[in-house]
């Protein structure tokens, strides 16, 4: 059967489904509020690839949730994996579920229509694990809709037996606890390591009809797992941590990440599943390998997902053959940290051109460095007239990106763009970043600076060998200390000053002599201030959510229901100062809400990179030299890109 048939196919099945199940007034009733919401593709489930399985077979229900809405969450690749995993046991059945848009979250709290998966629509509170990746600080209002609408207490302690046992994952719970008092349990690592462990331990204790909390200490002995209630946590009298000690036997004073260190060997989605509606990212992603080996000091992903594993390039060509044929997507994205540094690039590259390119396939390379390699790999599988190149120089002064490590030269950047222009672009996108550590106003103007030194690039080859009108976009991003970097230890800044330095940036954009080519932009500095709260937060944090979220806040993350005003009153009715988690420098000695958690590079090279920033120190990248970070000793061998260089 092809795509088509299969989507005709299911739609019909969508159509009919309320008479194959058994709850038909539930049914019948949300049929008819579909018909009145936007997108009610959204919420009928039953895509390409979906998986059903007899509910009265399975042992373990486990609602997978994005919190955020359908689209977001269907172009989450880690979702699709663990969907695809979970469902590969027969005593599993793995369901998603993703936050209702505003216009069904309404109708849902004035009907009083509990939150149900996409698979079976059964409530939530049926489902034994409701499992919720947390990417993005800005979603941490939706998990708690998530919650209510579930019909679940917000704080777990007031759950009881009853209902799912809530479980976070994903980059933010390196820094759990400004949602500690929402989950029962956060898991640390990368999915297809210990989930089975815990699973299987889960399956043991439901069928000798064990508690909540036995469950959660045998949950606690497992690597990677934390159990937030089984920690307490002491302040001081200047409000950092005096100390974070286990309350429960079971509990480990040091939770250790998981990583897959053969990740060829793991599973990956053959037949990932096809949204109804155009998801944000509507392709095929295909991840060729994790990690990074490059040391930029701002960059929390580069840090937690060392060390560096690649995926074999003949495995990649069969995953990439499999997911296009069961799909009917027209386009599969390499997915990486940094494209460029995957040693095999070049004959995938080759491979997918040769093989999908006259098929209608187009070749997504994003993370890519800006080289003449890439630059040749790009033009072709890019259409260079319709196209623009994407730079990162992240600062505009060379002293800062020695500061942030960032291991380009203005030579790179201006070599770089001038061998885009010659190979037919007229379009280059600049992405940088304001606030960061000794930031001066020069280094600011140097933003505006380079910018017209690459337009003026564009301008120095001869008038009839130019592509169309010269467009550099330049935008700026505020930095946020992450937890796990080198610049954990970092100060931010007032929304007043981030606004203030924006319009610095600006002004030099006017006095350029380019300035017809160029354009900037910047991004919302309230929205800036929050996540930096909540990147470093403790668990008194959670109070200014669980208030926010009282006030109406919602979609956080999209400026059309952001509302500031309702976050500082948040800030005002909890007693929570902004300005103490934002404002200040860390002392070293400082104990950071986070540092109970191994992800394997250690406290000690962080130390020593961010003495190395401040003084305009530049740390080589893991294929030139080794720095010691410890993920390759912590991996269980010698990182794959250090040799036998391990300091």
């Amino acid at each position: 059967m092809d795509i088509i048939s299969k989507i005709t196919s299911t739609l019909y099945l969508c159509i009919s489904r309320k008479h194959e199940r058994n709850n038909m007034r539930k049914l019948a009733l949300r049929d008819d509020i579909l018909l009145k919401i936007e997108k009610p593709a959204r919420y009928i489930g039953n895509e390409v690839n979906s998986v059903i399985k007899d509910v009265s077979k399975v042992e373990i229900r486990f609602a997978m949730c994005f919190p955020d809405v359908y689209e977001i969450g269907m172009s989450h690749l880690g979702i699709q994996i663990l969907y695809d995993m979970f469902n590969r046991r027969e005593d599993v059945w793995c369901e998603r579920v993703y936050s209702p848009w505003t216009d069904l979250d309404h109708i849902m709290r004035s009907e009083q229509i509990p939150l149900f998966a996409l698979e079976s629509q059964d409530d939530i509170k049926e489902f034994d694990f409701l499992g919720i990746t947390i990417q993005y600080e800005m979603c941490y209002t939706n998990i708690l809709q998530i919650l209510e609408l579930s019909g679940l207490a917000l704080k777990a302690k007031e759950r009881g037996e009853e209902g799912p046992i809530v479980i976070g994952g994903g980059p933010c719970t390196y820094n759990p606890e400004p949602l500690a008092p929402f989950f029962d349990l956060f898991y640390m690592g990368e999915g297809e390591t210990v989930y089975d462990e815990l699973l299987d331990v889960y399956k043991d204790i439901k069928q000798r009809g064990g508690s909540k909390k036995e469950f959660l200490e045998a949950a606690a002995g497992i690597e990677g797992i934390y159990v937030p209630s089984f920690y307490d946590v002491s302040y001081n009298d200047d409000g950092t941590i005096a100390s974070f000690v286990p309350n429960n036997v079971h509990a480990k004073a040091k939770i250790k990440k998981q990583a897959a260190m053969d990740v060829t060997a793991i599973p990956y989605p053959e037949a990932p599943v096809v949204p109804f509606i155009k998801a944000t990212q509507d392709r095929v992603v295909l991840e060729i390998q994790r990690g990074c080996i490059r040391g930029c000091r701002f960059c929390q992903a580069g840090m937690l997902y060392r060390p560096t594993r690649e995926r074999d390039v003949n495995v990649l060509k069969e995953y990439a053959y499999k997911m296009l044929k069961s799909t009917g997507h027209e386009e599969i994205s390499l997915s990486s940290l940094s494209s460029s540094d995957y040693s095999c690039l070049q004959e995938l590259v080759a491979f997918l051109i040769d093989e999908f390119k006259g098929k209608g396939i187009n070749i997504s390379l994003p993370s890519l460095r800006i080289d003449a390699f890439s630059l040749d790999v790009m033009s072709k599988v890019q259409d260079i007239r319709k196209s623009s190149l994407t730079f990162a120089p992240e600062a505009g002064s060379q002293r800062m990106r020695d500061v942030i490590n960032k291991g380009l030269s203005q030579e790179d950047i201006i070599s770089g763009a001038g061998q885009a222009f010659e190979g037919g672009w007229s379009k280059v996108k600049l992405y940088f970043m304001l606030g960061l550590p000794t930031e001066t106003e020069e280094d600011m103007k140097e933003i505006a600076v380079l910018a017209d030194k690459v337009a003026r690039r564009y301008y120095e080859i001869p008038k009839e060998e130019r592509s169309g009108k010269c467009q550099i976009t330049a935008s700026s991003s505020f930095f946020i200390p992450k937890p796990f970097t080198p610049f954990q230890w970092a100060k931010m800044y007032t929304n007043e000053e981030y606004i203030s330095r924006a319009a610095t940036v600006k002004r030099a954009f006017n006095d350029q002599l380019n300035r017809k080519s160029l354009r900037y932009h910047w991004h919302d500095a309230e929205v800036t201030v929050l996540e930096g709260v909540f990147a470093r937060g403790d668990r008194r944090t959670a109070a200014v959510v669980e208030e926010a979220y009282r006030l109406g806040c919602l979609y956080d993350s999209w400026s059309e229901h952001f509302d500031n005003a309702k976050w500082m009153q948040a800030f005002d009715n909890t007693g929570v100062d902004i300005a103490f988690y934002n404002q200040r420098e860390r002392s070293l000695e400082e104990v950071f809400p986070w540092d109970f958690i191994d992800i394997g590079v250690t406290k000690e090279f962080l130390i020593k990179e961010w003495k190395r920033a401040m003084d305009g120190e530049v740390t080589l990248n893991c294929r030139q030299k080794c720095s010691g970070c410890g993920a390759a000793i912590w991996g269980g061998g010698v990182c794959v890109e250090s040799k036998n260089q391990v300091s």
